[in-house]
């Protein structure tokens, strides 16, 4: 990383001990340094996620604070979804688009009460709107910097935790959140996580995350949870098939519709940004959300061509080698026409030119019984 830490505007609570382990904060993200490799080996730290638990800083991540009488009304006016349906303790993930349907941005909506609720988002431009959509009403919005996201994900991330809060985790459903304590101090833990494993996010003050980085940690060895790198958190995800905004949407002006977001949107609820926009282009899709398995020993570099028969026909998005299933992987867009399972392509790239094929997703999972076992499904 070029620029020293005093460079940002926001810098993790943990940054010590990420420095311990052996990062030298080769990205960021956000205006925060971020760990993106440790000395331990990425492919180690997967096999960790998959097998024990994983801990990952995710503190990068923008919180903001949404509250008031017409909290829900500028949430539903800016987002596509219908936010009146998410419950207290629930949460949602929402797009955002712009006055052409564009995704600006895709988020997720913690409702803590009643005219209470917290946006969590990464990359794209939400905070650029909320000022206008919220003028004049009676909402107040507040960045929370204080904020620490510790995501510990895995299957043996319910045992480590449970035993070290007084709240009923497994009790727990997807997608919902409990403010509670975690080793004596105070916390907001919501289950889900990028990982593709069942996970739990751990929201704390900046004052308490090193004690709690630490105690998670303990906890975990027994089981042989450690902590792991941003590296690695490209690799999971990659492997479960979710999407990373902007990444995955490298065109600038692409609608939920092409990226397999379309269930976020919910054209039967009044007017909202974008609306009448998502309506005209539904159907005129340019692209579809696939996966494709590469056949290659590495990873291919973001932005390799797709070609059929000799014609170009996508784009390669993002892409990892996972060792634990043994393929190269990408997430890709392609002409609608191509998008079936079985479907063969090409991709050429700086690294060479390789065979490939669309594949179901997500790659880990496919019917995604990590996260969302059937004895829950069914209850």
């Amino acid at each position: 990383m070029t620029q020293g830490l005093s460079a940002f505007s926001r810098l993790s609570a943990l940054s010590d001990r990420h420095r311990a382990l052996g990062t030298a904060f080769e990205a960021s993200w956000n205006d925060m340094p971020v760990p993106q490799n440790y000395a331990t080996d990425t492919y180690d730290e997967v096999i960790a996620v998959r097998t024990a638990a994983g801990l990952f800083d995710v503190s990068a991540l923008r919180m903001i604070d949404v509250a008031g009488k017409e909290a829900l009304a500028v949430l539903n006016e800016m987002c596509t979804s219908d936010i009146s349906k998410i419950a207290p303790g629930a949460s949602s993930l929402t797009s955002v688009v712009d006055e052409n349907g564009s995704l600006i941005d895709d988020v997720l909506i913690y409702c803590d009460g009643p005219d209470a609720y917290r946006i969590s988002h990464g990359g794209g431009s939400l905070e650029d709107i909320l000022p206008g959509v919220a003028a004049g009403r009676d909402v107040t919005f507040t960045k929370d910097n204080d904020v620490h996201i510790m995501s510990l994900q895995g299957p043996k991330a319910l045992d480590i935790l449970n035993p070290n809060t007084p709240f009923a985790l497994e009790t727990l459903p997807y997608f919902g959140h409990q403010r509670t304590t975690l080793f004596g101090r105070p916390v907001s833990i919501a289950r889900g996580g990028y990982s593709a494993e069942r996970g739990y996010e751990v929201f704390c003050a900046a004052a308490d995350a090193v004690a709690l980085w630490d105690a998670i940690l303990a906890a975990g060895k027994p089981v042989g949870a450690m902590p792991v790198s941003w590296s690695c958190l490209d690799v999971v995800r990659v492997e479960g098939g979710l999407l990373f905004f902007p990444y995955d949407m490298p065109q600038g002006d692409t609608t939920p519709w092409e990226v397999g977001l379309g269930w976020t949107v919910d054209l039967s609820k009044p007017a909202f940004r974008g609306r009448d926009a998502l309506v005209r282009r539904k159907g005129q899709e340019r692209v579809a959300q696939v996966g494709v398995e590469i056949d290659h020993h590495a990873a291919v570099e973001p932005g390799a061509k797709l070609f059929r028969d000799g014609k170009e026909v996508g784009l390669v998005n993002s892409t990892a080698y996972s060792r634990y299933l043994m393929r190269s992987l990408a997430l890709a867009h392609v002409t609608p026409d191509l998008a079936a399972c079985g479907t063969e392509l090409e991709v050429r790239g700086a690294d060479g030119t390789f065979a490939a094929r669309v594949v179901k997703t997500p790659f880990y999972d496919p019917l995604r019984l990590r996260t969302h076992p059937l004895e829950e499904r069914t209850a």
